[in-house]
């Protein structure tokens, strides 16, 4: 039963662009055309770009995404002429006309007579549906027809994807025609095909031929905008080169891919001077190497996707990405001031001068921001010091070594400013910035030139000799008015200081055999004191005690007389920083105690000192404040204390001394008791003496209680083998200041104590020594020596009380009495015992006992002196 079929076929001419050269291409196809029909194939062979996308001009037909033209639904046509646009990957567009040409159906007839149908075959090829086409539904899609319908009276059933299977019902049959239809729209990003079944029955239910699998194609209709995915943040180094890369933009589109629908074209919508972005690959590049972080450290850059290629009917998207400058030092510290300006008091040492701000435009708290200073200039000796404030980046100038006045009254400082790391991305250089600091002047206490003076002189030389000179000049006018000068230690009150003029002259005979003479050396200090007449010990040491707050004596010496002289009055100056308290103030000291605690170091304290007219000025006391060795002497930083050992020579001298003493006791207690034999000395003047208890007298300044010092260059100097060689060391300082140290060994008296002692050590103006009545060597601290002098007083009160009470009346003798003038005779004067003076006589005779009556002269001098 094979029937001969006789198809009417068209021919399909297909014209490129010359310079593709497409050679025309001749297809047979019925004259009736089934939906889903293909034509032909489209192809740019020949060219060397790939085509991409295509578009038809005639709605009938459709090109697919691998270049085949088929019909969009059934169609008979006789002629037809239409153009594919071809887009290939470089963006460029082709024309391409397609001319469709059918021969007539007589010679159709006879090229096709021959021809026998060898098997039956459904028709037709796979087909396609536009995607979310537009109702009205159902629509007719295909027909479906089995050459067996020729001979059987046939009908059709279908059955898959789209039928019976999800979606199902979307697709529909007629069984008596093999029309097929849609029912509703369909998106193509959810079901771009559908599979599914057909087959023919005769009514008798048998089938009649193969099972068609049909494939139906959804064809992409551009109804997806582009969309962004990834990172929308960068980040890149302000002041890099033009071209770097930033980052890349992603972004994807759901409608069918290699077509122009999901071609995307990417746009910088704003900031184009500082940044731009390849057009199909979304990569962000610098455009410039100006990117500042200072003036922008965070970009918001609006970027646009489009699909078709950018084409103005593409769908599109726009979005903001960030890009973010990191920061590199491109910028130095800059100063606030063109000049900064300061002031320092002279000799002020390891304080803070100065904060110098600066501004820096960098990352805070990075080491493109910390600023590092430095004196670059004016700092050849080494006196200043710089850091770093770590929380407000300013510069802290230090003065580490004192500055002088009468040197240098200004100092001209360079200061540069740079950062922990090197400049980068600019020509800048670090800056500099002047500074002028002014040094206060401070009243400074005269200064000996040499601080070491060396005299010879010949031993038994007369009392009297002036054996040198030793003027001190003051610093501020460089000249010696006014200054007076006073022996602080004498071992053996052979020397005498002329208060005005500095000389020294000899008061006793000089032994260079004596014990008192080392290696042919005998060491005096004298204190120089200017013309304030007030002064303040200023350097003190305060030990270091924990948590406990610690505290020093200050004292003051006024030179004046009274009423101009004590009590005096303490109180800070107007620097004060509120770290020190006073308290326990006497007529000349103060005790000055910590107020907070405070770590070890040099601090200087303002202190205002009066006397009792209301005069005096501000004066600056060091305190250094330390861990100490001892602290039994006062109180010694670093370094230990001097040695309290006694040699041969100092013991049998403290022995000798012992027993001189208590013979002179002896001695004087027979003369003031015995009634029937009196001793009368001659006594030129004409007038009484007196001895008087001095045990009321305060303690003296060498014995307050305090810390000592020692101060360089006052040890024991030993000098050559030289015959009556003599020693004068420098004891002065501000307003009269004093601090030296000696050892003194044998029983010598000392004329400012008015105290015999064995051995003595002598720092920072005070010293301790064995007292006189002791029964036993006792050496005093500085705790401890104003109870010894009270119990001096107690003791000598007892025995006057003691002795007025005994029956015979030789003791009551000893009692206090006033004596008549004794007469002429004598070279010394009057004597009497326990005597008061009736008025004010010269005591020049003193000078003229020898040296063993010297102790007991001077203790009569200094008492009827001070009027104690």
């Amino acid at each position: 039963n094979e029937t001969e079929h006789h198809i009417t076929v068209c021919r399909v001419l297909i014209q490129s662009a010359a310079s593709c050269e497409l050679r025309p291409v001749l297809v047979q196809v019925p004259k009736r055309l089934p939906a889903g029909y293909v034509i032909s194939e489209m192809s740019l062979k020949g060219c060397a770009a790939k085509p991409v996308a295509f578009t038809s001009s005639d709605p009938d037909f459709t090109v697919n995404t691998d270049g085949t033209i088929i019909t969009v639904h059934g169609l008979e046509i006789t002629t037809k002429r239409f153009s594919v646009l071809v887009q290939d990957e470089n963006g460029m567009d082709w024309r391409v006309d397609i001319i469709l040409s059918c021969k007539d159906e007589a010679s159709q007839k006879s090229s096709s007579a021959a021809r026998k149908r060898i098997k039956r075959r459904w028709r037709p090829l796979p087909f396609s549906l536009i995607e979310n086409d537009r109702p009205p539904f159902p629509k007719e899609v295909e027909m479906i027809a089995s050459d067996s319908s020729a001979t059987y009276s046939v009908y059709y059933e279908i059955s898959g994807q789209g039928v019976t299977l999800d979606p199902v019902g979307l697709f529909t049959l007629n069984k008596q025609t093999g029309m097929i239809s849609v029912t509703r729209a369909v998106d193509r990003e959810q079901y771009p095909q559908f599979n599914f079944t057909a087959r023919v029955f005769d009514l008798n239910g048998k089938e009649r031929d193969e099972s068609l699998p049909i494939t139906v194609n959804v064809d992409d209709v551009n109804d997806n905008a582009p969309e962004f995915i990834g990172s929308r943040f960068f980040t890149v180094e302000e002041r890099c080169r033009a071209g770097t890369r930033i980052g890349k933009v992603n972004a994807t589109d759901k409608d069918q891919p290699n077509t122009s629908h999901t071609l995307i074209k990417f746009t910088l919508l704003n900031s184009t001077n500082m940044f731009s972005i390849d057009p199909f690959t979304g990569e962000i590049t610098a455009k410039t190497n100006t990117l500042d972080r200072e003036a922008q450290d965070k970009v918001y850059v609006e970027i646009e996707i489009r699909d078709m290629g950018g084409a103005p009917n593409g769908l599109f998207s726009r979005g903001t990405f960030v890009i973010t400058l990191t920061d590199v030092n491109d910028n130095p510290p800059t100063f606030k001031e063109k000049l900064y300006k300061a002031k320092v008091q002279e000799n002020q040492e390891n304080v803070l001068v100065t904060r110098i701000p600066v501004e820096d435009k960098d990352l805070v708290n990075t080491p493109n921001w910390k600023a590092l200073f430095e004196v670059t200039k004016g700092n050849e000796s080494g006196n200043f010091r710089m850091e770093t404030d770590p929380k407000t980046n300013e510069g802290l100038l230090y003065v580490i070594k004192g500055l002088d006045f009468e040197k240098t009254p200004l100092v001209n400082l360079e200061i540069t400013a740079r950062n922990e790391v090197p400049l980068v991305g600019t020509d800048t250089k670090w800056l500099t910035v002047p500074l002028e600091l002014s040094v206060g002047d401070e009243d400074e206490g005269p200064e000996f030139n040499p601080s070491i003076l060396y005299l010879k002189v010949k031993e038994n030389v007369p009392n009297g000799t002036v054996i040198g000179t030793y003027k001190a000049l003051d610093p501020e006018n460089k000249n010696s008015d006014g200054i007076k000068y006073y022996k602080m230690t004498d071992p053996g009150n052979w020397i005498t200081v002329v208060e005005n003029t500095g000389e020294l002259k000899t008061a006793n005979t000089i032994d260079r055999e004596s014990p008192l003479v080392h290696k042919d050396m005998y060491n005096i200090t004298i204190r120089a004191v200017d013309e304030s007449d007030l002064s303040v010990n200023n350097d003190l040491i305060m030990c270091s005690k924990g948590d406990t707050l610690g505290s020093v004596l200050v004292e003051a010496v006024d030179m004046d007389k009274p009423p101009y002289s004590t009590p005096l009055l303490f109180e800070f100056g107007a620097d004060h920083d509120g770290k020190w308290k006073l308290k326990d103030a006497t007529d000349s000291s103060v005790v000055l105690e910590q107020a907070v605690a405070m770590p070890n170091g040099l601090y200087s304290v303002p202190l205002l000192v009066k006397d009792l007219q209301g005069f005096g000025k501000e004066q600056t006391v060091n305190v250094r404040l330390c861990t100490c060795e001892r602290e039994d002497n006062g109180g010694i930083c670093g370094a230990r204390s001097a040695s309290s050992s006694l040699g041969s020579l100092g013991i049998l001298a403290l022995v000798l001394s012992g027993l001189l003493l208590l013979l002179l006791s002896l001695l004087l207690i027979f003369i003031c008791s015995t009634k029937r034999e009196k001793l009368y000395i001659s006594d030129d003047t004409g007038t009484g003496g007196m001895l008087l208890k001095s045990n009321t007298e305060a303690p003296g300044e060498e014995v307050k209680d305090g810390a000592l010092m020692l101060i360089p260059g006052a040890e024991v100097v030993d000098g050559s083998q030289q015959s009556g060689l003599m020693e004068s060391k420098n004891m002065t300082s501000a307003s009269g200041r004093y601090g030296q140290s000696f050892f003194q060994g044998g029983g010598v008296y000392n004329t400012t104590t008015q105290e015999f002692g064995t051995e003595k050590f002598y720092s920072s103006g005070r010293y301790d020594n064995n007292m006189y009545g002791n029964a036993t060597i006792q050496k005093l601290s500085n705790t401890n020596t104003l109870d010894t002098w009270k119990t001096n007083g107690r003791y000598l009160d007892r025995k006057l009380a003691y002795l007025g009470d005994e029956e015979e009346g030789r003791y009551a003798d000893d009692l206090l009495k006033t004596y008549g003038h004794e007469g002429m005779g004598s070279p010394a004067g009057s004597v009497g015992c326990c005597s008061l003076v009736a008025e004010q006589e010269s005591l020049e005779f003193l000078n003229t006992l020898g040296p063993k009556f010297r102790p007991l002269a001077d203790v009569c001098y200094t008492t009827n002196r001070t009027g104690n």
